[in-house]
């Protein structure tokens, strides 16, 4: 696989774990530590709310506008990928996000703390990006699905256990307080990474001719499948963070009016999605990441629709069916685009991750708008037509055995 410890201690865990165990542990923990600020200020967004005298659509696109810097960092590692060195890159770009992670503890006004969540976008997504390069460059074709889906389960430990640690500290200790605990953790990502992530080249089989940047991103934009998955993307985070982020205000209200110290319980909900996301890769490689795509979304439209009852256990198992549906996906298209590039695979993921959090940036804002006008009945329609379009768009993908940079 990837990633290796020095000597003294990889003998050690390797009389503890099975090497691919081990491995495959070691990418759901970077994701996790790379990703953890992403969702878990949404757990406090009423919090943070009241303490900057902010509507919810107001807070809901401030805290999402890390989104806005996840968008330009995919984009700049698309286009500059060939001059950054992986394992440098991703240790860089942890370290420095613990910079505006810890500066909002002490952000005066919204501005400010808007600015600061772009920055911490930036950070993330370059380590993010940077991340999936290196796996996408270094795994086999039968071992990319497992560790791509490692990685995305990674992504789900940080929504449901950052959300919960997000909560209980701003519950205990108060909002400032969170902000220096996730800017350890993001430093502990950064060590993490420095001594496991290993230096091995390119597997050879995976060596492609490289194109300049702008013949990369043409290609890219010029293969009907990619371009398809970027669509898939952008709709499968516009529904995820539109609704993950105002479900918290239907929640404390009437009729649930769970309080504040309960509501990061509520993310218990991802437990289904930490449990059936690693199975994905497999499943794509059995199925075809088109339909794995297509009924997951289907299951995470029909969870949706399970929030608008005014029953909490209904309403809690349609989280759970939208969280575990939107993340199967997630895994399947991340691992698809990655075998789907034909060259520049660190250019595809970018592009990639650009329209995702573009994605989550447009519904953060356009669901947000939504629900101050119409409701949660409206959020709920809107985001379930997003998810089912991209179910819809997931029957297009080609069986990927089929898959060439012809596809057009």
């Amino acid at each position: 696989m990837t990633f290796s410890t020095r000597p003294s201690i990889k003998a050690t865990l390797a009389r503890l774990f099975p090497p691919a165990w081990f491995n495959l542990s070691v990418i759901g923990l970077t994701a996790f530590l790379t990703v953890v600020d992403l969702f878990a200020t949404q757990a406090i967004l009423p919090a943070l709310a009241e303490k900057y005298s902010a509507t919810p659509a107001e807070m809901g696109a401030a805290v999402n506008a890390s989104t806005i810097g996840m968008a330009i960092s995919g984009l700049l590692v698309a286009f500059f990928n060939a001059r950054i060195p992986r394992r440098l890159g991703i240790i860089v770009s942890l370290t420095l996000l613990s910079v505006p992670t810890a500066l909002l503890a002490v952000a005066d006004d919204l501005t400010t703390f808007t600015a600061l969540r772009i920055a911490q976008g930036l950070c993330m997504s370059a380590a993010f990006t940077l991340t999936l390069a290196h796996l996408g460059e270094r795994c086999t074709t039968s071992a990319s699905p497992a560790a791509f889906a490692a990685y995305v389960t990674g992504n789900v430990a940080s929504n449901l256990f950052g959300r919960m640690i997000a909560a209980g500290i701003a519950d205990g200790a108060g909002v400032e307080a969170n902000f220096y605990v996730f800017a350890a953790l993001n430093l502990a990502g950064a060590v993490l990474v420095a001594a496991t992530l290993s230096r091995a080249p390119v597997i050879p089989a995976l060596m492609q001719p490289q194109r300049s940047s702008l013949d990369a991103l043409r290609m890219h934009f010029g293969t009907r499948d990619l371009r398809v998955s970027f669509t898939i993307g952008f709709l499968i985070l516009f529904a995820f963070i539109g609704a993950f982020s105002y479900v918290n205000f239907v929640l404390i209200d009437t009729p649930f009016s769970l309080p504040a110290r309960l509501l990061g319980l509520v993310y218990l909900v991802f437990l289904l999605a930490l449990l059936t996301t690693p199975f994905a890769g497999e499943t794509a490689r059995r199925w075809g990441a088109g339909p794995t795509i297509t009924v997951a979304l289907l299951g995470a439209a029909l969870g949706l629709a399970l929030t608008l009852s005014a029953n909490l256990p209904l309403v809690l198992t349609g989280l759970a069916l939208l969280g575990s549906g939107t993340f199967f996906a997630q895994a399947a298209a991340t691992g698809f685009v990655t075998r789907a590039a034909a060259s520049n695979k660190a250019a595809a993921s970018g592009l990639y991750l650009a329209f995702y959090y573009l994605g989550g940036l447009t519904g953060a804002h356009l669901l947000g708008l939504i629900f101050t006008q119409y409701g949660w009945t409206g959020c709920v329609i809107a985001a379930a037509f997003a998810l089912v379009l991209g179910a819809a768009l997931g029957t297009s993908l080609s069986r990927e055995r089929t898959i060439s940079n012809a596809n057009t």
